[in-house]
């Protein structure tokens, strides 16, 4: 039976910029299994309510609902034991719940402030209120006001990839020889940046651009094939 994914569309259906459905989406691939995606934008809400939940990623597999990111990862890996791990077991798990948290806590407050009106660009109109409210409302001033000064945060971007950077010059991924979810995590977010931001946050000789190419490739160019700047 096929999985159906709720994943975030903007105003173009088959834009999809969400980080944590590419982190979903990398993870079905891996495990080799067949997904229907279902666009889903902010206003609606009522199409994920049978979930209890109001955000996506959210997954229906044999019936059963799943949401969030990281459940999701941790539901696929246990319920198809079977097939390529994501995670490597237990120990490769908590290095995964760290790069998660990393991720999360670190890279994504930085990626925001470049970001948010690009995507506040990319919405179609029934959502633009919502998120600029939402997000004012969050940061505690106009979008605008939080997205000045772009390069410096674009400086600010880069500096947190130096681990990252310094991993990669030594090995072709996080994982090592072949990505695990890990490299998922943050390969989503630069995604969220391809898909609604001209600007290239990587230089090209970067290491960290050279292994998301290695990732846009990956499962027949699932990543690459989907609209995006660069």
């Amino acid at each position: 039976m096929t999985i159906k994914m709720y994943d975030l569309a903007g105003a173009e259906p088959e834009r999809r910029f969400s980080p944590f459905c590419w982190r979903t989406k990398m993870a079905l691939a891996h495990k080799g299994l067949e997904v229907e995606t279902i666009p889903w934008r902010y206003a609606d809400k009522a199409a994920i309510a049978f979930a209890n939940w109001d955000r996506v990623p959210v997954i229906v597999d044999k019936n059963l609902p799943v949401v969030d990111s990281w459940a999701i990862a941790s539901y696929l890996e246990g319920a198809y034991d079977s097939a390529p791990a994501l995670f490597g077991g237990k120990a490769g798990r908590a290095f995964a719940f760290f790069v998660n948290n990393w991720v999360d806590g670190e890279l994504h407050p930085v990626l925001a402030r470049i970001l948010a009106l690009d995507i506040l660009k990319h919405l179609e109109p029934g959502d633009r209120d919502y998120f600029r409210q939402s997000r004012e409302t969050r940061f505690r001033m106009t979008l605008e006001a939080f997205c000045a000064d772009r390069q410096k945060h674009l400086e600010s971007f880069r500096r947190l990839l130096e681990p990252l950077r310094s991993t990669l010059a030594g090995q072709q991924f996080l994982g090592g020889e072949s990505p695990l979810y890990p490299d998922y995590i943050v390969f989503g977010s630069l995604q969220w940046a391809r898909a609604i931001c001209d600007l290239r946050l990587l230089d090209p000789a970067d290491p960290v651009d050279a292994w998301r190419e290695r990732l846009l490739d990956a499962f027949n160019g699932i990543a690459r094939r989907a609209p995006g700047y660069w």
